[in-house]
C-alpha cells in the first residue's frame, strides 16, 4: 500500500514538473491565473520583487512572521476562495471574516498594508490584495531557503463580500475528524494528498493551550487525555498547560521547532505527537497515514507542498471582470 502511494506521489510530482504552469489555470469559478501577470501592467516596479523584499525584511526581523503570513493565506482561501476577503475590516452593518472566532488570532495584516501602499504609489489600482496575500505567503516561507519554494500564479481579483458567518463551516477546525477534514478539502477541489501535505504547514507557528485543553484534560468527559497522544508528550503539554488553562500560554505546533520549515512535523506526527485532534486524525485513515509517513522525506514534502500550495492558491479565484482591485485592502472600493 505504502509503496503504491509513494509511486503515485512521485509520479504526480514529476508530472507537474513537466506541465510547468498548467495549474495556473486554477480551480472553481474564475481561473485564468498566470505567471508574471503584472509584468506588462506595472512597468515602473517589479511586483514580485517588491513583495519579496518587504516580506523578507519583516521575516528577518521577526522569524515568527513566516507562519503568520502563511496562515493568513490559508484562512483567506478556505472561505470564499483566495479573494482577500479576510482582509476586510468590519463595518457598522457587517461582521467580516476577520471578526470570526478562528480568525481573531490572525495577524500580519500590517505587512499586507505596507506592501499595498508601496505598490499603489508605483502602480495604482493594479495589484490585487488577494495576489499580495498569495505572494507574501510564498515569500515568507521562502526566506529560510533564499529561493522560491513554489510558483505563484497571479491575476486574482479582490472579493467585495466578507461574512463572519461563513467561516465556521468552511475553515477546517483543529478539532475536526478525518472525514470532516476530507470533506472540507474536497469542496475546495483539494484531495487527500493535499490534506496531508497542507497540514504540514503546522511545522511552523504557534497555537495556544485553549485549543488543546479538552484533548489534555477532558477528552471523554472523565478528566482523561486523548489516548491517541504519546503519553510522554501529553504530560509535557500538561506541564505547559496546567489546569485551569491560561488562554495566553503559547505552544509550538511542531515540538521540534516552530521556526524551521521542514518535514519534522511528520516525524512528530508519526510518533503520535501531533498537537491537534486534526493532526492525529491524519493517522486514522490508512492511506492518509501512509502519505504522512512518506512525507517525512524532506524532498518529497517540499515538492508535494509546492504542488498543493499552487492548487490551494487557485481555489475559487475571481479573475477578469469578477471582483475588483481594492485601493485599500481593508475596505471595498466605494
Amino acid at each position: 500500500m505504502r509503496k503504491n502511494i509513494l509511486v503515485l506521489l512521485v509520479a504526480s510530482i514529476l508530472l507537474v514538473g513537466c506541465m510547468g504552469g498548467a495549474h495556473g489555470k486554477g480551480h472553481g469559478k474564475g481561473g485564468g491565473l498566470k505567471m508574471k501577470y503584472y509584468q506588462n501592467l506595472c512597468r515602473s516596479v517589479s511586483v514580485e520583487n517588491t513583495v519579496r523584499d518587504i516580506v523578507w525584511s519583516k521575516v528577518s526581523a521577526d522569524p515568527a512572521m513566516a507562519a503568520k503570513l502563511l496562515r493568513l493565506h490559508y484562512h483567506d482561501c478556505f472561505v470564499r476562495g483566495c479573494d482577500g476577503s479576510i482582509l476586510l475590516d468590519p463595518t457598522q452593518n457587517t461582521t467580516t471574516e476577520k471578526t470570526a472566532g478562528p480568525n481573531r488570532s490572525i495577524s500580519g495584516y500590517e505587512v499586507i498594508d505596507e506592501i499595498k501602499t508601496k505598490l499603489e504609489a508605483n502602480c495604482p489600482g493594479t495589484v490585487s490584495c488577494a495576489d499580495i496575500v498569495a505572494l507574501a505567503a510564498r515569500d515568507a516561507v521562502s526566506f529560510q531557503f533564499r529561493r522560491e519554494m513554489w510558483p505563484v500564479f497571479t491575476g486574482r481579483k479582490d472579493g467585495r463580500v466578507s461574512l463572519a458567518s461563513e467561516v465556521g463551516g468552511n475553515l477546517p477546525s483543529a478539532n475536526a475528524n478525518f472525514t470532516t477534514l476530507l470533506n472540507q478539502f474536497g469542496t475546495k477541489g483539494l484531495n487527500l494528498n493535499d490534506l496531508v501535505t497542507l497540514s504540514g504547514a503546522h511545522t511552523i507557528g504557534i497555537s495556544h493551550c485553549t485549543l488543546v485543553a479538552r484533548r489534555l484534560y477532558n477528552f471523554t468527559g472523565v478528566g482523561d487525555a486523548d489516548p491517541s497522544l504519546d503519553p510522554t508528550y501529553a504530560q509535557t503539554l500538561r506541564n505547559l498547560c496546567p489546569n485551569p488553562i491560561n488562554p495566553s500560554t503559547a505552544l509550538e505546533m511542531d515540538p521540534n521547532s516552530s521556526l524551521s520549515f521542514d518535514s519534522d512535523y511528520y516525524r512528530a506526527l508519526n510518533q503520535h505527537k501531533g498537537l491537534f485532534v486534526s493532526d492525529a486524525a491524519l493517522l486514522t485513515n490508512r492511506q492518509s497515514a501512509s502519505v504522512a509517513k512518506i512525507l517525512e522525506n524532506p524532498k518529497l514534502f517540499f515538492a508535494q507542498f509546492a504542488m498543493s500550495m499552487v492548487k490551494m492558491g487557485a481555489v475559487e479565484v475571481l479573475t477578469g471582470g469578477q471582483g475588483e482591485v481594492r485601493t485599500n485592502c481593508r475596505v471595498v472600493n466605494s
